[in-house]
């Protein structure tokens, strides 16, 4: 049977079990949530991401309550203190991604469907994955997750930009799971790098480019020269579940088949 309310601390758990028809069990959903849309009207919201009303999620009675990251290690423990059982994932790339749906699927009792579903999302990247093989050549992609400070993007969003035909520019700043790692002193190291293609998806705001493209010394830039400076919108690549191996990677797909086009590549 498996637990039977859950509440749902970010998008990801949410969107998975409703892909699953498991979503009867969820009893309360982060106000982050938009992927499925019915869930934002069907579902009490309990939480953000670094807070969430333990008293609400308490009334609901769970059995169950899954976040991510340590960002959510306060949540988590609190919610252990008042008796709650709770399943904090952790995981950062897109293998990792594709083992959570196996895992939370198997939780719920729906193993078979679970590992169904993640070779569907599987064959969807191979196919993304082939577009791209045809490219003459890779354009260098910058993905900046925050402005101020500046920070880079994690490890499923640059292994997603290879998938989708770029070379991510700081891929070895991609594998520090904290975002404090990943961040920029300042642009210049963006500006060594000279990437043909910036995207951006600032968590929580909208990603502005003419104020990326004045930062000093950035017209430099091959990008900003050129105006290939996108927005992916940030439920489509921030979350580590289906929106990003689905919707998000097609959008950076589009993204470089876009340049590429542009420059008669593809």
């Amino acid at each position: 049977m498996g637990p039977r309310r859950i509440v749902c601390l970010t998008e990801e758990p949410t969107e998975t079990l409703y892909a699953l028809g498991e979503q009867d069990r969820i009893v309360g959903i982060s106000g982050f949530t938009v992927r499925p849309p019915r869930a934002r009207r069907e579902k009490p919201k309990v939480s953000a991401f670094t807070s969430a009303k333990v008293d609400a999620i308490l009334a609901l009675q769970p059995d169950l309550a899954i976040g991510f990251s340590d960002i959510q290690a306060d949540i988590a423990a609190e919610l252990v203190r008042r008796g709650v059982e709770v399943w904090v994932a952790n995981h950062r790339s897109v293998d990792g991604i594709l083992d959570y749906v196996r895992r939370l699927g198997a939780l719920v009792g729906a193993g078979d469907r679970a590992l169904a579903y993640a070779d569907s999302l599987r064959r969807g990247l191979d196919a993304v994955e082939r577009r791209a093989a045809a490219l003459p050549v890779r354009p260098k992609v910058y993905f900046e997750e925050w402005d101020e400070p500046i920070i880079t993007g994690i490890q499923w969003v640059a292994e997603l930009v290879r998938l989708a035909g770029g070379e991510d520019v700081f891929p070895e700043l991609s594998h520090e799971s904290l975002a404090k790692g990943r961040i920029l002193a300042n642009g210049d190291p963006v500006v060594a790098r000279a990437p043909d293609i910036i995207l951006g998806s600032w968590c929580g705001k909208k990603f502005r480019p003419q104020s990326v493209a004045a930062r000093p010394g950035w017209d430099a830039i091959p990008a900003v020269r050129d105006g290939e400076l996108h927005e992916i919108k940030s439920p489509l690549i921030l979350q580590p579940g289906p929106a990003a191996l689905t919707d998000g990677v097609e959008a950076i797909a589009a993204i470089i088949h876009g340049w590429a086009g542009r420059r008669g590549l593809s």
